[in-house]
This record gives C-alpha cells, structure tokens and sequence, in this order.
C-alpha cells in the first residue's frame, strides 16, 4: 500500500492514514506528515494531543502548524 501511496494514490495514502490512526502509529504518520499530506499531520495532531505527547507537538510547533501550536499551549497550561 506504500508503494501505491508513494506513486500518488490517493485512496492508499488515505488507507494508509486511517490504519495509522487506529493502530496509534506516530512514526507512519510522521513520515506521511513530513511528505506534505496535511490530513495525516491533522490526525498526527490529534493524536500525539491524546496521548499527551509534548514533544511532537513541539516539533511540529516548530514548522510553523498552529494547530500544534494551540494544542501544545493547552496542555502545557493544564
């Protein structure tokens, strides 16, 4: 599914971030994240924000997303 992800299908990239969201998998939505595809950073957010992550959200924070951004502020003020 990779390789027809990397090849520009989008129902794979979508497969690819749905499963990766489940199965809480930072790492595969980190790499999809990084290749510019901005509903797997979305649900990278969320997630690393449900599992209290600081540090990725951090990282992200500091590529300018400002959703990150807030998300980090809010736990970081809880």
């Amino acid at each position: 599914m990779r390789r027809l992800a990397a090849t520009g299908n989008s129902d794979a990239t979508d497969e690819l971030i749905q499963l990766a969201s489940e199965q809480g998998d930072l790492q595969e939505l980190r790499r999809l994240s990084d290749g510019g595809n901005a509903t797997a950073t979305d649900e990278l957010i969320q997630l690393a924000t449900e599992q209290d992550n600081l540090e990725e959200l951090r990282r992200l924070a500091d590529r300018g997303n400002a959703t990150a951004a807030e998300q980090l502020a809010e736990l970081v003020g809880d």
